[in-house]
């Protein structure tokens, strides 16, 4: 495990295996400056990838590409100017898997993966089992993230506004 040090990767060292090239990426390791969900997108997707294959594998499913397609579902830095929030949202999975076949050779399971995770906003419907899995894994991931991140606000406002105020009547 040479430079990367990432939780998932030190606690399975088969998940490591099967994402070692991607993480190793130096445009993919650009994903750690991009904040995603109030995270970094790194994150968020490392999450995403070590849930699906945690599942995929239980399920015995092909768990190596579900593993590699979740991985590169959000793999892009940027939406172009034009696009408004919605165009963004529906947007970015073709973003991602045109930065996702710069970089790697890729599956036609993969493909889909990254194509499709946005469904239904991009009205594109899976065609594999383990796509629908990374769908979910990454809708549930992008509510959990937001919701801590929204809670560790309110913490730090309560925070703040306790500290003002104990300040203000001693």
């Amino acid at each position: 495990m040479k430079k990367i040090k990432d939780n998932y990767a030190i606690l399975d060292k088969d998940f490591y295996y099967i994402v070692e090239d991607i993480l190793e990426n130096e445009n993919f390791q650009k994903l750690k400056e991009i904040k995603h969900h109030g995270i970094t997108r790194y994150n968020h997707l490392l999450r995403v990838a070590y849930h699906t294959y945690k599942i995929s594998k239980k399920l015995d499913l092909k768990f190596v590409e579900a593993t590699r397609g979740a991985l590169l579902h959000d793999f892009f830095f940027y939406e172009t100017e034009d696009d408004s929030a919605y165009n963004a949202l529906k947007n970015h999975s073709f973003y991602a898997l045109e930065n996702a076949r710069k970089y790697f050779e890729l599956t036609e399971l993969e493909k889909d993966i990254i194509k499709t995770h946005m469904f239904p906003v991009t009205q594109i419907r899976p065609h594999y089992k383990e796509s629908y899995i990374v769908d979910i894994i990454d809708d549930i991931s992008s509510c959990y993230e937001r919701i801590y991140c929204f809670r560790k606000y309110l913490l730090n406002t309560f925070l703040f506004i306790l500290t003002f105020f104990s300040i203000k009547f001693r």
